[in-house]
């Protein structure tokens, strides 16, 4: 029984991985997909992004502080381009 307390510790104590964003590695699109529906169920995953057609088993992941930090960087983009047009029409 003191074997199996070991093996409870460290299934509790470990940390759960929520899933993340991933990017494609070509274009860094967030609109990367599996290239199939038996990918991950009969073969290694494979991606495809319809953006700029990039097809591999490679893709980019954000951990949770890079995601927060790029969502805020999306986020003063977008303002700013809202800005900028806003200025456009203006003149």
């Amino acid at each position: 029984m003191k074997k199996l307390d070991g093996f409870r510790d460290v299934f509790q104590h470990s940390k759960r991985r929520r899933p993340t964003q991933i990017f494609c590695p070509k274009c860094a699109s967030p609109k990367i997909q599996l290239s199939s529906s038996l990918d991950v169920w009969l073969t290694p995953k494979s991606y495809y992004c319809p953006e700029c057609g990039y097809h591999g088993i490679i893709v980019m992941e954000l951990e949770p502080e890079q995601q927060d930090q790029a969502q805020e960087k999306q986020d003063i983009d977008q303002k700013e381009q809202k800005d900028d047009s806003s200025k456009k029409l203006e003149q």
